[in-house]
């Protein structure tokens, strides 16, 4: 089973072909396919290459299947005593990704 570590967003992900996760937003639109260039590992045929920081040729290629918010996390802010009190909502925008090949 074919098995890289990439990163992006400032978060490392372990990804493998065929796998669909949610990554930090990227300005790609639907059905573009974008390049993973900052690969940390490489695990291909039982072989493991690691890099320092990174893998000079290792590309990791996927496809966009959609641009999406997530669910409103929401905050609230009170101090006792003072009548103080805020709600705040957000929705953090994701790109979800299908990883298509390791190289």
């Amino acid at each position: 089973m074919d098995i890289a570590v990439i990163k992006t967003g400032g978060k490392q992900y372990v990804v493998s072909p065929g796998q669909k996760l949610k990554i930090e937003k990227i300005e790609k639109k639907v059905g573009e396919e974008i390049v993973f260039d900052e690969v940390l590992l490489v695990n291909q045929n039982k072989k493991t290459e690691l890099g320092s920081p990174y893998l000079a040729k290792a590309v990791v290629k996927a496809k966009v299947i959609s641009q999406d918010r997530a669910k409103k996390v929401t905050t609230i802010k009170f101090k006792p005593r003072i009548r103080y009190r805020k709600k705040i909502g957000h929705r953090q925008p994701y790109t979800e990704i299908e990883i298509k090949s390791i190289s």
